[in-house]
């Protein structure tokens, strides 16, 4: 096992890199340099506090963290370390969500929600999960695996995609109570996006998931613009795309019989639609590697 020192080393490299996963593994008891020096945030970004305490500059304005805290770093924010305790004992994660992408599906847009919703006067609070944050935070470990390493890394992928789902959680809790309009067009969008990822293999019409949460389609899709930048139906056709660009890639299946599964009337209608959505064909994507 690599110690507190080795971890830091390593967590420094994957900052200045910019990796996908920048991971300290477990707990270290100083920041590195980058943090130190400041940086532009370029992921999902966490520190747990476990003992001890830090101040922090958060695009352009002074806070302070201390133990049993998780500091919040939206993706775009400048952050820098201005001070610590002698006795600091931290667990740091950068993530980046396009790794995982495919499996978040559009829960991805609830990522982006949560993290325009926690600006910088709720980037630091006590959520209650820093115990099993921190522990995500130690599976993940420091280094990625090979991309041709199978097991690893879909292993990697689980547990950031785990982790998202805990933050969702946490976000949820924190900014969904009240009955705030906010608060109550969040809860709308939140619904809609796990009811397209239950139904947008068959159900493609904005009528339907207007129907189910009891809504009219022109509100709802004016509400799902105005939170995420899509429309409903933009939205169920991202979900058809990132599936059928999966199938493409991962199986053997025939474009007829992925045509059939989303119900389209026909092979040719739904290249049509691919072709709109993607500019090639599904033939011509499926070749595009070879």
């Amino acid at each position: 096992m690599i110690n507190s020192s080795e971890r830091l080393i390593k967590l420094e490299e994957k900052i200045s890199g910019q990796s996908d996963v920048c991971s300290s593994g477990g707990p270290v008891f100083d920041f590195p340099e980058s943090m130190k020096k400041g940086f532009v945030n370029f992921g999902i970004g966490l520190i747990v506090c476990h003992t001890g305490k830090f101040d922090f500059n958060l695009s352009g304005k002074c806070y302070a963290a201390q133990t049993g805290e998780t500091v919040f770093i939206h993706e775009g924010s400048f952050f820098r370390i201005t001070g610590q305790s002698e006795n600091l004992e931290v667990s740091i994660i950068i993530y980046k969500v396009s790794p995982i992408r495919d499996v978040l599906g559009n829960m991805v847009y609830s990522v982006h929600l949560y993290s325009q919703m926690s600006p910088e006067t709720h980037c630091v609070w006590n959520t209650g999960d820093e115990d099993d944050v921190a522990g995500y935070i130690s599976l993940i470990g420091t280094e990625q695996p090979e991309q041709d390493d199978f097991f690893p890394v879909y292993e990697k992928r689980l547990l950031l995609l785990s982790l998202t789902y805990r933050l969702c959680s946490v976000f949820q809790k924190r900014f969904l109570s009240g009955n705030s309009v906010g608060a109550r067009r969040t809860e709308i969008f939140l619904r809609l996006i796990q009811l397209i990822d239950r139904y947008f293999m068959s159900e493609r019409g904005v009528e339907f998931y207007a129907d189910k949460l009891f809504l009219s389609p022109k509100y709802l899709s004016g509400l799902s613009k105005a939170v995420c930048g899509y429309t409903v139906q933009e939205l169920v056709f991202k979900a058809i795309i990132r599936k059928s660009m999966a199938m493409l890639d991962s199986t053997n299946k025939t474009v007829q019989e992925i045509s059939d599964e989303f119900n389209f009337p026909n092979p040719s209608s739904f290249g049509t639609f691919f072709k709109k959505q993607v500019g090639m064909s599904p033939q011509k994507y499926r070749e595009r590697g070879g």
